[in-house]
């Protein structure tokens, strides 16, 4: 059930209609932004009425802004309860997002006295103990982190005005639910407003937690979490290998029309791996995993906001919170082995109303995380094709239930798609693809089928690590 003020009877057209802070509004205009999307539009009137707040939106729906524009209205409106405390603490599942919830924070609050401090996991202890001695008015931190200061006593929250959990449905798949519960604890119970913020609705640890943080909270749900993003385009191809794969990959990045790229890969070593093999076609790259400390992460990802390279290769370290406006296009090299995480990966394409294009490789290994796409996605997906690179795998489905001759081969038939020898697990081909129309004039030089690499060395694959 969604909530919805009544004061909303009639859609408003600009951010003023919200009752905002000037001052927001005079930001707002200088990040050329006068129009509240459908989640700011719901959520920052229940917030600004000091309700508690479960809300569910999909990603690029702007949902930052939703809690970030209420939060500083309330800190610009109304007096402290502490002078040392901090008002508000976000928190966010990565240091990722974390970063990019406090770059936001620090563009709303330019040239104002407001106080903000970044406590992530990974970075300098003692650098973030005085940044907290300064006494900010907001902190944006990862729970583990924020934990730590807690248990050292480097930050008290008795006059916590504030409590935003972002992506909470992430924070607790990650395993962070002590740590919230904790945070809960050293905050104040009775004048503090919680707000959470979460993939779904339908998240039974979400559901949980928030019975035990907040207080008979508002509910507001825009979309369901496998809705179609209408700004994204999507398109699947089947692979027979990695070889085709890599060939496929340098047609789409040397054809398509594209401001910048995010390639994912299923597995560290393919990200550089992958970087190079760009690289050395004239591309250029660079490369982010999850064994990268901090500072290299950080160093990275500054120089692709600032458009230094045209592709980024990662793994899901960079699937949820990075809100760069430039990429325009999405890769899935690997499918995502968790169905939710297509949507977060697609959706660093397509934000804040702009369009994007999403292309997925499946081969014969990715058959099983697609299907679970479908399923999430409740769609039947049809493939596409490129002319010159078709491939001979057709996806696999069960045959018939029928007996058949005992110790019949069943993996070599899940491998390449094709009818087993009988037994009752044996595959076959699903229906053949359709061509997409538009690819056709984007012919390879002659020779480029499978039987070469379109002019990239062939490579071997290291073996597969585990995932971030």
């Amino acid at each position: 059930m969604t909530h919805r003020s009544s004061t909303l009877a009639q859609k408003p057209e600009q951010f003023k209609d919200l009752g905002l802070d000037s001052r927001l509004l005079t930001a707002l205009d200088h990040m050329g932004l006068t129009t509240p999307t459908e989640i700011q539009d719901r959520a920052i009137p229940v917030i600004l009425t000091g309700h508690d707040l479960i809300a569910s939106s999909k990603t690029g729906s702007g949902k930052t802004l939703a809690f970030l524009l209420p939060a500083l209205h309330r800190l610009m409106k109304t007096k402290a309860l502490s002078k040392r405390d901090p008002r508000a603490l976000i928190l966010a599942p990565t240091r990722e997002l974390a970063k990019q919830v406090y770059v936001q924070l620090r563009s709303l609050t330019s040239g104002s006295s407001t106080n903000i401090a970044l406590v992530l996991g990974g970075e300098n202890f003692n650098d973030q103990i005085k940044a907290l001695r300064k006494e900010p008015h907001v902190v944006v931190a990862t729970p583990g982190r924020l934990a730590n200061h807690l248990d050292a006593r480097s930050l008290m929250l008795g006059g916590l005005e504030l409590l935003i959990m972002d992506e909470a449905d992430r924070m607790l798949d990650l395993g962070f639910a002590k740590e919230l519960n904790q945070i809960n604890e050293a905050a104040d119970h009775r004048r503090r407003q919680t707000l959470m913020f979460s993939a779904t609705l339908d998240h039974a640890e979400v559901n949980e937690m928030a019975d035990k943080l907040l207080k008979s909270p508002k509910r507001v749900a825009v979309g369901a979490a496998n809705a179609e993003h209408l700004d994204i385009e999507k398109r699947f191809y089947l692979c027979d290998h990695l070889d085709h794969k890599q060939a496929l990959l340098q047609h789409i990045l040397t054809t398509e029309s594209y401001q910048q790229a995010i390639i994912f890969t299923a597995t560290r070593p393919d990200t550089e791996r992958l970087a190079a093999l760009l690289h050395e076609q004239g591309l250029t790259t660079a490369a982010l995993s999850g064994d990268m400390s901090q500072a290299e992460r950080n160093r990275i990802m500054d120089s692709f906001s600032r458009g230094q390279q045209k592709v980024l290769i990662t793994t899901d370290v960079a699937s949820r919170g990075l809100d760069l406006l430039q990429v325009s296009l999405v890769v899935n090299f690997d499918m995502p082995k968790q169905a939710e995480e297509y949507v977060h990966r697609i959706g660093r394409t397509g934000r804040a109303g702009a369009k994007g294009t999403a292309m997925s490789l499946v081969g014969p290994k990715d058959w099983d995380a697609f299907k679970r796409v479908e399923r999430f996605l409740q769609q039947d997906i049809n493939f596409v094709t490129i002319e010159g690179l078709e491939g001979k795998f057709k996806g696999v489905k069960p045959a018939a239930q029928k007996s058949g001759p005992k110790g019949a081969d069943k993996s070599a038939a899940r491998g390449n798609g094709y009818k087993g020898k009988g037994g009752p697990n044996a595959y076959k081909p699903a229906k053949k693809p359709v061509k997409a129309q538009k690819d056709r004039s984007d012919r390879l030089p002659t020779g480029a089928g499978l039987g070469s690499n379109d002019g990239m060395a062939p490579m071997k694959r290291k073996k597969p690590t585990s995932n971030d």
